[in-house]
């Protein structure tokens, strides 16, 4: 295994949520059942990665483990979700010829069950009574071994942090001292792998401006967000509103400068600095919220527009929403608190425009035949520790590499032959 402080993919948030619950003895033993459907043949295909098959089995061994996590929302959708994902990140390690050995496998297990004060055996001996199978945990770990594996192999030399980043960074962490910015942002279509890459070409060439009205009547002419009726200027907001590897890229910014390509769903966005300041307040480690979202038929349409109005002026808060739509679903209705950095980019990137009780009906669902009500319920904000100069460096690259592995993981999923047997 590498030495634990150098460069790698951020912890997800549900392992920590499984030591947390595994450390203050509140693990409840949840045997799953695959359903009768599943059961009858668990070795059925469920979807088709290129020539890679994920099998009803280990969708019922990844939502088996979901559900010993208490994961919020649709744990069906989230498994496969997680898998296919895993599935490409799979198959971009055995093109890179990146391939664990035994012992990295056995050392990245160990660390894994270190977290709790278990031993491989003791952990695999505490899931199996859930009925998950000790090469389910063995599969998951090799896998975030090779994908870490291809993210250094690709962009390790790319993620270097000056002095001068890591002092900035310091001083904002230091009680009394916070930063906001100032932004200005373009949003390039990328709903299909050829409009994809052709986004992230313009985007590239984008970020090459530096003054700001060039980035302004870029706005006007390409950008597809709403924002492009005022040239992509943004509101002030909180650096700490923004997701993690958006702020990584932001700070280092000066004032006319533009970010390189970041992917957010069915777009590729970048954002020009056009101010910043520091605030007295403290710079938190760490932003939860809590938000809700309520899919809108009828997309971007007059129509829709009108009863997102119609709902904004009668709720004040999330919980009115309750209220108002009293026969929305749970797929229609869906509240969440998450990290910031847990937050699909896109919903990040408006939630950070918002205070408490606002909301955005700036996106569409990726069919686009919904519009998006997103509203702000709270954010509650972890204040820092004090830290190191390593520290915040290491941060800081984590930061970037994330940035650079999500871009990719959005290529890779473009570029796939993906089909989907489930709903068959």
């Amino acid at each position: 295994m590498n030495n634990s402080r150098a460069c790698t993919l951020p912890e997800p948030r549900w392992i920590q949520r499984l030591a947390a619950i595994l450390m203050t003895g509140l693990f409840v033993l949840a045997p799953f059942s695959a359903g009768p459907a599943m059961a009858q043949d668990l070795f059925a295909p469920v979807k088709k990665i290129n020539d890679r098959v994920i099998t009803a089995y280990e969708l019922s061994q990844r939502m088996a483990f979901l559900t010993i996590l208490k994961a919020p929302g649709n744990l069906r959708q989230l498994a496969l979700e997680q898998l296919t994902n895993e599935a490409l990140q799979r198959q971009a390690a055995e093109n890179a010829d990146v391939k664990p050995t035994a012992e990295e496998i056995l050392a990245g297990m160990e660390e894994f069950t270190g977290r709790f004060n278990l031993d491989v055996e003791a952990f695999n001996n505490i899931i199996s009574q859930a009925g998950i199978a000790p090469e389910t945990f063995r599969d998951f770990v090799s896998g975030g071994i090779a994908w870490r594996g291809v993210v250094r192999a690709r962009w390790a030399g790319r993620v270097q942090v000056s002095d001068d980043e890591v002092d900035r960074q310091l001083a904002l962490t230091r009680p009394g001292q916070g930063v906001r910015v100032l932004l200005s942002e373009i949003i390039l279509p990328a709903q299909t792998p050829a409009q994809l890459q052709a986004s992230n070409a313009q985007a590239s060439e984008l970020s090459e401006i530096t003054t700001l009205p060039a980035f302004a009547a870029a706005a006007r002419q390409y950008s597809v967000a709403p924002s492009r009726e005022r040239s992509g200027r943004l509101q002030w907001m909180d650096l700490s509103n923004l997701p993690p590897a958006v702020a990584a890229q932001i700070l280092p910014l000066a004032p006319g400068h533009v970010s390189d390509p970041i992917p957010v769903n069915n777009g590729v966005a970048v954002f020009q600095m056009r101010a910043i300041e520091e605030i007295e307040t403290p710079q938190p480690t760490d932003v939860t919220v809590d938000y809700a979202t309520l899919l809108l038929p009828g997309g971007r349409t007059e129509a829709a527009l009108g009863e997102a109005a119609n709902i904004r002026a009668k709720a004040d808060t999330c919980d009115d929403l309750y209220g108002i739509i009293r026969d929305a679903s749970p797929e229609q209705l869906q509240r969440e608190t998450l990290s910031i950095g847990e937050i699909p980019t896109n919903y990040a990137l408006e939630l950070a425009k918002l205070d408490e009780g606002e909301v955005s009906t700036n996106l569409t669902s990726a069919s686009g035949q919904n519009l998006v009500f997103l509203m702000l319920c709270s954010r509650t904000r972890d204040l820092p520790e004090e830290v190191s100069r390593d520290d915040i460096k290491l941060r800081l690259q984590n930061q970037r590499l994330q940035s650079f592995a999500n871009a990719y993981l959005d290529e890779l999923k473009a570029a796939a032959h993906i089909e989907d047997y489930s709903d068959q």
